[in-house]
């Protein structure tokens, strides 16, 4: 599947107008032949860099699928290539002028996706090793640090604030697209009850991934959630507003939804963005254990494809533990990241029988040409709630609540 935006300008009484239209094109082989059908979608609308509103549609910029904005979130966002723009190459400057070029209305732009599944979700447990890492976080000035115990690297990472959405994903798109669509996950009611809850079709989108566009249709998402959180009004703008449900589900599964850090770092082109969430505490007769969820995006900014090979992470525990985990590839894939395709985003889950702790490590990556080497893993701190966090509360009891087991 691809979408397509075609650029159509005309004369009339000698002035010049521009429509742009989208298309969706789904391509089917059958016996060499690839037909091709049209539907159209909407109109694109100019990109701002103000916040856009509840109802907004949009294509994302990386994965191409269509969805509806929710409401928005603030976080904080770690990008370790600002301390050190030498790491990032002439591609990636390229690749982010190549970005502006496709939000413009005078492009013709083509975004493709992957036809793969959707994989499942791996889980990580902490150890019994002891460690003599460090990990700091300063909340108030935006900053972080990592080092060793008795000495923490003075060279701090400051956050800049950014605006990232709440969105619903066009259940149409989910089989194309390389990105979980059951990346939203929580706990189950029970205190020692391991099983994981997914809502399928939520993401989270950054703010320069919006790719904005209009539609004449009433519902034009397809997704159970759509009609029951946003209503149809021809004269707001966007044509569409939050109802009194969208309201209700978001102030109360905020602590569970909530998202403050985003942490970045490229290597070799390859840049890796990890967001982290708490998700809650549950007892068990011998201790707590304390759940986060993290997604992870890498994306290829270079000319060259390259492949995942292997994953290794290290875990601290505020206990005192450290666990290394080592593996090949991720949620039981070995991505390819391409020019065409050059993204892949996925969700895991970890526990610590601590209240905080963080994570870091790398990626094995081995490009077209034979040359292997680490990605690095932004370190990211997993830092708890004062509240215990109970479970999610559905727009309609059991509609969209897809149990998940995880297993890696």
């Amino acid at each position: 599947m691809s979408l397509l935006v075609q650029v159509f300008k005309w004369d009339q009484r000698c002035r010049l107008h521009h429509r742009v239209d989208i298309l969706l094109r789904r391509g089917v082989k059958k016996q060499a032949v690839y037909p091709t059908k049209l539907a159209e979608v909407g109109r694109l609308v100019e990109a701002r860099d103000e916040r856009y509103e509840t109802g907004q549609l949009f294509l994302h910029r990386i994965f191409g699928y269509r969805g509806v904005i929710l409401f928005p979130w603030t976080a904080r966002v770690y990008d370790r290539d600002l301390h050190n723009p030498g790491k990032i190459s002439a591609a990636t400057t390229a690749s982010a002028n190549t970005t502006q070029q496709h939000r413009t209305k005078e492009a013709s732009l083509r975004v493709k996706a992957n036809t793969s599944a959707p994989p499942t979700a791996a889980t990580a447990q902490n150890g019994d090793a002891p460690t003599s890492a460090a990990f700091q976080t300063n909340a108030a000035e935006g900053t972080t640090s990592v080092g060793t115990a008795s000495q923490v690297d003075p060279k701090e990472v400051k956050g800049k604030v950014q605006t990232f959405y709440q969105v619903l994903i066009d259940t149409r798109d989910c089989p194309y697209i390389r990105a979980q669509t059951e990346a939203v996950t929580f706990l189950g009611n029970q205190d020692s009850n391991r099983s994981l809850y997914a809502i399928p079709g939520l993401d989270y989108v950054a703010h320069v991934d919006i790719m904005p566009y209009s539609s004449s249709e009433k519902s034009p998402l397809q997704h159970e959630l759509f009609d029951k959180f946003l209503t149809h009004a021809p004269e707001a703008d966007p044509p569409f507003v939050g109802q009194d449900t969208l309201k209700a589900w978001q102030e109360k599964n905020h602590p569970w939804l909530d998202m403050s850090d985003v942490h970045k770092e490229t290597t070799e082109n390859v840049r890796i963005t990890v967001i982290p969430f708490y998700m809650g505490c549950r007892e068990t007769p011998a201790s707590s254990v304390y759940w986060w969820r993290y997604c992870i995006r890498l994306e290829n900014l270079g000319e060259l494809s390259v492949q995942l090979r292997e994953r290794h992470w290290r875990i601290f525990s505020l206990s005192g533990t450290l666990e290394t985990v080592r593996g090949r590839g991720v949620v039981g894939q070995e991505p390819i990241l391409s020019p065409r395709l050059p993204a892949f985003q996925y969700s895991s889950h970890v526990s610590l029988q601590a209240p905080s702790g963080h994570m870091w490590g790398t990626f094995r990556l081995e490009r077209e040409d034979g040359y292997s080497f680490d990605c690095k893993i932004p370190p990211f701190s997993l830092e708890s709630k004062p509240d215990d966090l109970g479970p999610p509360t559905p727009a309609t009891p059991s509609a969209h609540d897809k149990k998940r087991d995880d297993s890696d």
